[in-house]
This record gives C-alpha cells, sequence and structure tokens, in this order.
C-alpha cells in the first residue's frame, strides 16, 4: 500500500498541487466551503425530520437540501481527494485520517438509510427516523471533528 500511497504523491497533477503557490489554499478553501455545505444541509434537513422549522412544508425542504448535500458531498469528495493526494503516504497511516473515513462512511450510510425511511410527511418524525436524524448529527458532527484533528495531530 505504501508504494501506492508514493505513486498518487507523485502524480503530475498532485506535484503541480504542490509546486502551486495558489493551488493549494483554493482547494482547501473550496473543502471547507463544501464541508460547510454540507454539514449545513445536513444539519437543517435533521433538525427539519426533527420537529423543527416546522413552517416549511417538511417535503420540499427535505428534497432541496438532499440535493445540496450530495453537490456539497461531491464537492468535498473531489476537494478532500485532491488534499489527501499531496500526503497520502502520511494521512493513511494516521488513525485519526482512518477514524474520518470511517465516520464518513457511517454517516453516508445511515444517510441513504435514512432517505429511504422519511416519507415527505409535514410531521415530525418519530421511531427510526427520529434515530436516525439524531444518528446523522451526531456523525457528521464527528467528521468535521476528525477532520479538525487531522491538522493538529499529524
Amino acid at each position: 500500500m505504501d508504494g501506492l500511497f508514493a505513486g498518487i504523491e507523485q502524480l503530475a497533477l498532485v506535484r503541480g498541487l504542490k509546486a502551486s503557490f495558489v493551488a493549494y489554499p483554493i482547494v482547501n478553501a473550496l473543502h471547507i466551503m463544501s464541508v460547510g455545505a454540507l454539514l449545513t444541509s445536513v444539519w437543517l434537513m435533521d433538525l427539519r425530520i426533527l420537529g423543527a422549522f416546522r413552517s416549511l412544508p417538511q417535503a420540499p425542504f427535505v428534497a432541496l437540501l438532499r440535493r445540496t448535500a450530495f453537490g456539497a458531498f461531491a464537492g468535498a469528495l473531489v476537494t478532500g481527494s485532491l488534499l489527501f493526494s499531496v500526503r497520502a503516504s502520511e494521512y493513511a497511516a494516521m488513525p485519526i485520517f482512518l477514524a474520518k473515513m470511517t465516520l464518513i462512511l457511517l454517516a453516508g450510510a445511515n444517510f441513504l438509510v435514512f432517505m429511504r425511511r422519511v416519507k415527505g410527511s409535514d410531521e415530525p418524525a418519530g421511531g427510526a427516523a427520529t434515530m436516525l436524524a439524531v444518528l446523522s448529527l451526531v456523525l457528521w458532527t464527528a467528521v468535521l471533528f476528525a477532520g479538525r484533528f487531522i491538522g493538529f495531530l499529524g
């Protein structure tokens, strides 16, 4: 695996990203923007499912936020992959990075189950949907914290 990560770090695009004075900060800023949009849309969606913002019809509100979350996740995935590529060997060996990736997988799986359970009613969700919304809030917040700790524990 070390050879794979070292190879990623030697790709022309990655070397260009490392060598550029502005490219890495721009990618980093776009990653922060994507993560912010993702977490905001997920939090708002989960809170609406839990009964907040009742003046807004749940079905269209959740549908809009679902599209926003998917787009933001795509942006975070692309920019995060670019950030990872610069120090792939180092990040892949960090337990906090591995924890972040695991949390993303768990949050993504929870999101898919959550979207299948929410029927679009304007009433607050009960039972499993409530538990999935709370779990979503916890998981995505943990992803954010794990991501921030990568910079401080590396």
